[in-house]
């Protein structure tokens, strides 16, 4: 791999959990564990709190989402160390907790919902309860109402979020956004070792391994084929890579950036070792314009994220933690509500 950034393992199911928030910020703010709450008390934020009924149905729909996909044998997987069940315990703690607090700065800023937003949030809340069979309604101990407020605080958290990055400029160049397409031929500086460790090859090992990519580039060079090549003796197992700027290792997105379709590379080094490139296509339409999406949502989150954590770092945050060890995934074929976000996005959105 020859990334500057690891590539970060999603936990399984992580797309869906994206659904909970039109963000990813939630400021990284230490929970204050503490009492004297009411028993139905799961956390509270500033002047906000959530209530258990409202964490059961967020905690549910995703649990039900999880075992659409993966059954109900997903429960007995560990993460390090980790349960699946307290994984996303602890990630509908983060979200709900995020979604309080965008509520919060949302009310701070003046945001308002109109007539017809309420209408709309009226209308979610109705279509989700009544599809709800007695046992969800009960198991959940939920109303039309404690629901329409839940949409409302969701509604209220998505509209502070646009506010906020409406003048974020969503035009990007080509050329800001240009993604290319390279092969390339890998012979690697460093070895194994146990647990992932990188070990860096000797002086010698080195030497080996540059004479060893000057002897495959002179081929190349000659007319041999570089796919072929790299099927041969590339020791990185992806050879075509398409990009864009910092995205890739330094040295050899620079090379790479300064190539003309069907060119090759001198000898580049990275941290991963040794490579030569070639170019296939300069300016690659398709990606180009998926990479100026990529561009505009990174942007977008930056400029909310700077308020939003400039807001959260002066809030309190309180855990019920006797009623936290108590909560549990309810497992009952009768609950398997899994819309609730769905509903909001048909009727809202």
């Amino acid at each position: 791999m020859i990334g500057r950034k690891k590539r970060i393992k999603a936990v399984l199911m992580a797309a869906l959990l994206l659904i909970l928030c039109a963000c990813n910020y939630d400021g990284n703010k230490k929970v204050v564990f503490t009492t004297g709450f009411a028993k139905d008390e799961v956390f509270r934020i500033a002047g906000e709190t959530c209530k258990l009924n409202e964490f059961m149905v967020y905690l549910t729909t995703i649990q039900n989402r999880y075992e659409q996909v993966y059954g109900e044998p997903i429960w007995s997987v560990t993460l390090d160390g980790q349960t699946m069940e307290e994984n996303v315990k602890d990630t509908v703690l983060a979200r709900i907790a995020q979604i309080k607090t965008m509520y919060l700065l949302a009310e701070e800023k003046g945001v308002a919902l109109s007539e017809e937003e309420e209408g709309k949030i009226q209308q979610a809340a109705d279509s989700f309860f009544g599809s709800l069979s007695e046992t969800e309604v009960q198991k959940l101990d939920v109303t039309a109402d404690s629901i329409a407020s839940m949409y409302r605080q969701y509604a209220m958290a998505h509209k502070v979020y646009s506010q906020i990055i409406q003048d974020v400029n969503p035009e990007i160049s080509d050329d800001e956004a240009r993604t290319i397409t390279v092969e390339h031929i890998l012979i690697r500086t460093y070895s194994q070792g146990t647990g992932g460790t990188r070990i860096p090859f000797t002086d010698s090992m080195k030497r080996e391994a540059h004479d060893k990519i000057a002897q495959i580039r002179e081929s190349a060079m000659e007319g041999a084929d570089f796919t072929e090549l790299a099927a041969q003796y590339s020791e990185d197992p992806n050879v075509t890579y398409s990009f864009g700027k910092g995205e890739l290792d330094d040295a050899f997105e620079t090379a790479a950036f300064n190539l003309e379709t069907g060119e090759i590379s001198g000898i580049v080094e990275s941290e991963a070792g040794y490579h030569i490139i070639k170019c296939i296509n300069t300016f690659n339409r398709e990606e180009t314009d998926a990479n100026k999406l990529k561009i505009v949502e990174q942007r977008r989150k930056e400029a909310f994220g700077e308020e939003y954590n400039a807001f959260v770092n002066g809030l309190i945050r309180n855990l019920n933690q006797k009623l936290w060890d108590e909560i549990t995934l309810i497992h009952d074929d009768r609950v398997d509500t899994a819309d609730f976000f769905e509903v909001f996005e048909r009727t809202f959105l």
